[in-house]
C-alpha cells in the first residue's frame, strides 16, 4: 500500500510598506512651509538608481549620505517657472540630505523604480570646503528645478545620511515663475 504524503507550505506574506508621499502645492513668487519627521520614512535598499546615468543624481561614493529614511513629497512646477527647494533640520546637529527629480506630469515614478528622469539634483553635507562655494550650515538645498515650455511632475526625496532614522524638519519650497 502507497502513502500519499502531502506537504503543505505556507509562506508567510510579507506586508511591504509603501513609502507615505506627500502632496505639495508650490505657488507662483512665493514660499510655502511643510513639517515633516524621518520616522514616517522608508529605508530604500536600492540607491543604485541615483548614479544611474538615465538619472545622474548623486554619485555612489556620496551614498552613505543617503542612507536613512526617505520620505517624499510631490508636486507640479508649472510651465514658465524655477523651483528650488531647502530642507531644515529642526535639531542642527541632524544631518539631513535631500534630492528632487523631474518627470513629466503623466508620470509617477518613485524611487528606487526610477528609469529615468528629466533632471535630478541633491544636497549633502560636503566632507570638504570648496573653493568659491560658501560653507555650509545645517540646512540642504536644490535648486535648477525648472519647467520651461511645460510644467513637470517633481517629487522631492528628505533622508538622513547613516541611517537617520528620526528627525524633525521644516521643507520649504520656493518657486519663481514668470
Amino acid at each position: 500500500m502507497k502513502t500519499l504524503l502531502y506537504v503543505i507550505v505556507f509562506l508567510p506574506l510579507i506586508a511591504i510598506a509603501q513609502p507615505k508621499v506627500y502632496s505639495v502645492e508650490p505657488v507662483p513668487n512665493k514660499e510655502v512651509l511643510y513639517e515633516g519627521n524621518l520616522i514616517e520614512g522608508t529605508f530604500l535598499q536600492d540607491l543604485s538608481w541615483a548614479w544611474n546615468s538615465s538619472n545622474a543624481c548623486f554619485p555612489e561614493t556620496q551614498k552613505t549620505k543617503f542612507t536613512g529614511k526617505h520620505l517624499f513629497f510631490t508636486g507640479i512646477i508649472p510651465r514658465y517657472s524655477e523651483m528650488t527647494v531647502t530642507v531644515i533640520p529642526k535639531d542642527p546637529s541632524k544631518n539631513f540630505s535631500i534630492y528632487a527629480y523631474e518627470m513629466g506630469t503623466g508620470s509617477d515614478y518613485l524611487v528606487p523604480n526610477l528609469p529615468r528622469c528629466i533632471r535630478c539634483e541633491a544636497d549633502h553635507k560636503r566632507d570638504r570646503a570648496f573653493a568659491g562655494k560658501a560653507p555650509q550650515d545645517h540646512t540642504r538645498t536644490v535648486e535648477n528645478l525648472v519647467a520651461i515650455n511645460n510644467p513637470y511632475r517633481v517629487v522631492i526625496g528628505v533622508t538622513g545620511a547613516d541611517g537617520l532614522e528620526e528627525g524633525e524638519f521644516i521643507l520649504k519650497i520656493s518657486m519663481k515663475t514668470k
